[in-house]
């Protein structure tokens, strides 16, 4: 019984233990003093995907990991580059999955192809299949 008590007590613990001591980025969820500039961090968030999330923008999403690159992106466009500049060093750091927008390229052209392809085949088998039936009767 001691040993079930002691498992229970464990694992209501271990989340605890989980949550990181680190703290929070700079400019998280600090708005920069500049409105332009904010404006453009702004747009540039509503762009990028939440890596942890996978189907938030970092500007949507409450995820630690979120918020570290918010407050990167924030520091760069404090620091004078592009938006695009910070994009490319993005997709540089973590893949072209992080832009909801993925530029096409010889790696991500089946991605873009597949849907088209696709919809020829199930247009294909079904005129295959009409024409079955009209064959029948």
């Amino acid at each position: 019984m001691r040993y079930i008590l002691a498992l229970i007590l464990l694992s209501i613990a271990l989340p605890a233990a989980a949550q990181t001591g680190l703290p929070p980025a700079p400019y998280a969820d600090k708005q920069l003093a500049d409105p332009a500039k904010e404006a453009a961090a702004r747009d540039l968030m509503e762009e990028l995907r939440c890596l942890k999330c996978q189907s938030q923008s970092i500007a949507d999403s409450n995820a630690p990991m979120a918020g570290d690159m918010r407050s990167q992106v924030r520091e760069r466009i404090m620091a004078g580059e592009t938006p695009e500049q910070i994009r490319s060093w993005l997709i540089e750091r973590y893949g072209s999955w992080v832009s909801y927008d993925p530029p096409v390229t010889p790696l991500t052209w089946p991605l873009w192809i597949a849907p088209v392809l696709l919809l020829i085949l199930a247009l294909m088998l079904a005129r295959g299949r009409f024409r079955r039936k009209k064959d029948k009767d």
